[in-house]
């Protein structure tokens, strides 16, 4: 919202006249249909190349699982669970334009030194995106074989097809999301809304929440796998302090 109200405020001089101002408007919401025509046709053109590959998709997602098979429970539900892949995929595949059509809306917002950020900042919400989903494909096995390690001995999980691959696309993406991190931290810095010197301040309670949030995405009776999840995440929070500091923030 910050963003928004800055773009908003973008403009023309209180003295020029109304029809100028109204000008104004109307060119902010052009750019706003633009911006979501182009995510939407980018979406839907990726959607439907998904759907090619969305058999292999969910037999490969199986097959990562550590699951030898799966079933599904109605005649038309694998139909259904293929499209559902499908728009997964075109969400991820499409990210790279999602991110720089959004980014080149809110763009205007932001000051001249500001906006030299934004190709940055762009290529690192997609990087951190792609990062994320590895990372959950990566620890998708582990997901798996904990939980299932809370059934007894004489039950046996027998995978819905539809559940599984809702249950891994909304890991996936929400992975991605949480990779976001140091991007939201120096988008709030550069708002104004953080600064270095807090997040240096309550760097403990960081720590602490950033440990809770890495057992949460990563479960596992070991110490190792949590781990592996917190490392990454502390040093992007220290990267994004450090960003902040640096551009005097």
């Amino acid at each position: 919202m910050a963003i928004l109200d800055r773009v908003l405020r973008r403009a023309p001089r209180p003295d020029a006249p109304a029809e100028d101002q109204r000008m104004s408007v109307i060119e902010h919401l052009e750019a706003l249909r633009r911006m979501l025509i182009i995510i939407l046709i980018a979406w839907g053109i990726t959607t439907v190349a998904g759907f090619v590959v969305s058999g292999q998709v969910v037999e490969w997602l199986v097959s990562r699982a550590g699951l030898g098979h799966a079933v599904y429970l109605g005649p038309g539900s694998f139909v259904l669970t293929r499209l559902q892949v499908a728009i997964y995929i075109g969400l991820i595949v499409a990210a790279p334009v999602v991110i720089q059509q959004i980014w080149w809306f809110v763009s205007p917002g932001l000051h001249r030194n500001e906006r030299r950020l934004t190709l940055p900042l762009i290529v690192a919400t997609i990087f951190l995106f792609g990062l994320g989903v590895a990372a959950a494909l990566y620890a998708l096995p582990l997901y798996i074989r904990v939980l299932n390690s809370f059934a007894p001995a004489n039950v046996t999980y027998l995978a819905d097809v539809a559940q599984l691959v809702g249950f891994i696309l909304l890991m996936v993406i929400g992975f991605g999301v949480v990779f976001e991190l140091p991007v939201v931290i120096v988008v709030l810095g550069l708002l104004g809304i953080i600064s270095s010197r807090w997040l240096y301040k309550n760097r403990v309670w960081w720590f602490l929440g950033l440990g809770i949030a890495a057992n949460f995405l990563t479960p596992g009776v070991d110490p190792l796998t949590p781990l592996l999840m917190f490392v990454p995440l502390y040093i992007f929070f220290e990267v994004s302090a450090l960003i902040l500091k640096l551009s005097g923030r």
